[in-house]
């Protein structure tokens, strides 16, 4: 069928979840795709296990579409993509049940019955219209045989007598399918197969060279998430599991979210990479990476104390059935888990002195604060330059930037490998929280997100064995970074894009079939912002400030233990009175208030968290500035410190020439990490120190992570070398920078 365009409304940058999740869930996905390097695209298929919903609404349905999606657009107006399946449902026949998935970018050849008669013999007795519901609550104890089964109909024919027929549509962000008779979901085929290939162009499919300039690809993690990979259920709600096959040229290696099953060679040039998940999550999670990168292990062990007999409190597993490590007594004391690191050849020396070297202990440390680690292994990789994060954490995979490898010698100090080391706590943090505990409702990515990055600081404290005050003081010295760079983004975004719950009362409301809308996760500029970062942050340190510190870490662990595999809000996640025994001196709707529903952050002094840093921040101003400096070690200067120097000189209004090569030879600042190069990169534009700018242009080249606004800062100073400097930047990152950073530095530039 032919594709017919449906864009979202030019006056909203908010993202369709069309998905009618409310009618009926994919349980699990079964794909058997192909990479093809010479035409930058992934054909083949994903198989479908259904499960109509057992709300009385929906055995109440009475064959008028309307009564699908005609309350639905009227209930909920400001849903484009509910209107767009409403619109193009309304012109197909009458009194048909649709299946509404998630999908762009997306060229849909076939949808068929799958013939499930294979399910027969291992369900004997069992009638056909009941052996898909047999197999997908199939009890966690058979879970390898229920993988079996899954593999088997992935495998099975297509049905194909005409009254089997599956018709389809597609437009921008969904594909609906239907069958011909069937007016509910409960007559809807059970398992179907969708045969397509995606799009060279796909929003969340990246195709691009590595840093040796081999080809590779990987899921982007987007704002539109998977359904450029492939048809799915994108709402949070959707839980699933899934495995997944990719044939791949031999000498790639295939990396995803998933348990590895063997390899096995398909022909002389490809060979057969086999994944698989037993913990249902939502289908944006699900990640896929392939390239000529090679692998690093380590086996040696760390010594830390054993935590085999940690907080058993008393809260049962709350979610569905499924093989779950948190009630594994042998994993317990696995301090670290099985681990791997893959770059390209040329990043291979740095990534074995930076990240192998850190990931033990970051791993050892996590489980000590947080609990069994909630996947049994983890691969690392360093994406291309064009990756628009510093990070992003999925099941089983971690995707760094390659900012986070110190450039400086092949063994750097240890106060230098800061951003190395605190970034893969945040990351690894992410498994408990944001991955095993999630959001239900996208907007509130300040759960996820926030708690990282609360949680990085305590976690990388433990992994370098500082003592309590170190641990505070650095703490407190990041706390004042943080609140230097939430002041800036607040004063320069909008107040729309600081909410960190934008729905409201409303958050984690749906349409009648279980649409909704992602707000401003169109918007191109949102996705540079750290808003939801460090707003949530800070409210995670006033509310530790309320209770102590200790107590609050003792929270993160019965959260976890009480939460997880769950879908949480923000009245869940500020439970704190049900999970800590204190006198608590706060209301939920105080902090709605005062924290989550308004711009901005509320009037609350955070001096007693960086007291020491903001006095030193004003020690040197005026006249007196030699007298009253601290004297300062320049070999022990650690990369905070460093960090709080260069921002507070770009407050000063001129610096010389010779002072600024001062500065940069007695700091060694070519050598430093990306936090610390960034800063001088802007006093560079700033004070217009021509002999550095070649460290700019390498900056916007390699850092392609964290220099889009340092175009910016090139173009508004309107020097005509400084705007030649953005525009031949650009022009030689353009094609593999992501696609949001493009938009926003051509808009800049030109």
């Amino acid at each position: 069928m032919e594709e017919q365009k449906g864009e979202v409304n030019p006056d909203t940058d908010d993202l369709p979840l069309c998905a009618n999740t409310s009618h009926i869930l994919v349980k699990h996905y079964a794909l058997d795709l192909t990479v093809h390097f010479d035409r930058n695209v992934i054909s083949g298929s994903v198989v479908l296990f259904l499960e109509p919903t057992s709300s009385e609404e929906h055995e109440e349905y009475d064959g008028n579409q309307t009564a699908w999606f005609g309350n639905t657009e009227q209930r909920s107006s400001d849903l484009p993509g509910v209107r767009m399946a409403a619109d193009h449902i309304k012109s197909s026949p009458e009194g048909h049940f649709f299946l509404v998935l998630d999908c762009c970018d997306i060229t849909v050849s076939k949808v068929e019955h799958v013939d499930i008669t294979c399910l027969l013999n291992a369900f004997p007795g069992v009638r056909p219209p009941d052996l898909i519901q047999k197999l997908v609550t199939m009890p966690s104890s058979q879970w390898r045989r229920q993988q079996e089964l899954f593999s088997v109909c992935g495998r099975a024919p297509g049905v194909e007598q005409n009254g089997d027929q599956l018709h389809f549509h597609t437009d921008r962000w969904s594909l609906q399918v239907w069958k011909q008779g069937v007016s509910s979901p409960r007559e809807f085929p059970r398992t179907l197969r969708i045969c397509y290939e995606t799009k060279p162009t796909g929003g969340s499919v990246r195709w691009t060279k590595d840093q040796d300039n081999m080809a590779c690809v990987y899921t982007a993690g987007s704002p539109i998430n998977n359904r450029a990979l492939f048809p799915c259920q994108e709402p949070p709600v959707a839980m699933s599991t899934w495995q997944a096959s990719v044939r791949a040229p031999r000498d790639c290696v295939v990396l995803m979210s998933g348990e590895e099953q063997p390899l096995s060679v398909v022909s002389a040039g490809l060979l057969l990479w086999n994944y698989y998940v037993t913990m249902p999550m939502p289908a944006s999670t699900f990640t896929l990476a392939v390239g000529r990168w090679l692998f690093m292990t380590n086996t040696s062990n760390v010594s830390v104390s054993d935590h085999s007999a940690m907080l058993d409190d008393g809260f049962p597993c709350s979610h569905g059935d499924y093989p779950c490590r948190f009630i594994e007594r042998a994993v317990k004391s696995q301090r670290v888990i099985p681990h791997r690191v893959f770059a390209p050849v040329g990043l291979l020396q740095k990534a074995q002195s930076r990240i192998l070297a850190l990931l033990p202990r970051c791993l050892a440390a996590a489980q000590a604060v947080l609990g069994v680690h909630p996947f049994p292994r983890l691969d690392v990789l360093i994406v291309p330059a064009g990756f628009s994060s510093l990070g992003m954490a999925s099941p089983h995979i971690i995707f760094l930037s390659q900012s986070v490898l110190h450039v400086g010698s092949s063994f750097p100090r240890e106060n230098s490998l800061s951003l190395c080391g605190s970034r893969l706590c945040h990351e690894i943090a992410h498994s408990w929280f944001g991955l095993v505990i999630g959001a239900r409702d996208w907007t509130e990515e300040w759960i996820s997100e926030g708690f990282a990055t609360y949680l990085e600081d305590i976690i990388w404290a433990r992994a370098q064995q500082l003592s309590l005050p170190e641990a505070t003081e650095l703490s407190n010295l990041k706390a004042l970074l943080r609140w230097r760079r939430l002041s800036d983004e607040l004063q320069n975004s909008g107040e729309e894009l600081q909410i960190l719950r934008p729905n409201m009362d409303k958050t984690g409301q749906v349409s009648e079939s279980g649409s909704s809308t992602v707000k401003h996760a169109l918007n191109p500029e949102k996705s540079f912002l750290q808003v939801h970062y460090l707003k949530g942050y800070f409210l995670l340190m006033f509310l530790a400030s309320q209770v102590g510190e200790q107590q609050f870490i003792h929270f993160f662990r019965l959260f976890v233990k009480k939460y997880h595999g769950q879908l949480i809000l923000s009245q869940v996640s500020l439970q704190f009175k049900d999970l800590i025994s204190t006198r608590w001196r706060l209301t939920l709707d105080t902090i709605y208030a005062d924290w989550l529903d308004r711009p901005g952050v509320p009037k609350v002094r955070f001096s007693f968290l960086v007291a020491k840093w903001i006095l030193l921040s004003h020690q040197g101003k005026g006249r007196k500035r030699k007298q009253s400096a601290p004297k300062v070690n320049y070999k022990e200067v650690t990369t905070e410190q460093l960090v709080l120097l260069l921002e507070l000189l770009l407050e000063e209004a001129k610096l010389s020439t010779s002072t600024m090569r001062i500065l940069a030879r007695a700091y060694d600042l070519h050598n430093q990490d990306a936090e610390v190069r960034h800063r001088w990169c802007e006093l560079v534009v700033k004070h217009k120190h021509v002999n550095a700018y070649g460290d700019v242009e390498r900056f916007l080249l390699h850092d392609q992570a964290m220099g889009v606004y340092l175009y910016g800062e090139l173009m508004v100073q309107e020097d005509a070398e400084q705007q030649a400097l953005a525009r031949r930047c650009l022009s030689l990152a353009g094609e593999e920078m992501d696609q949001s950073a493009r938009r926003v530095v051509e808009e800049m530039v030109l």
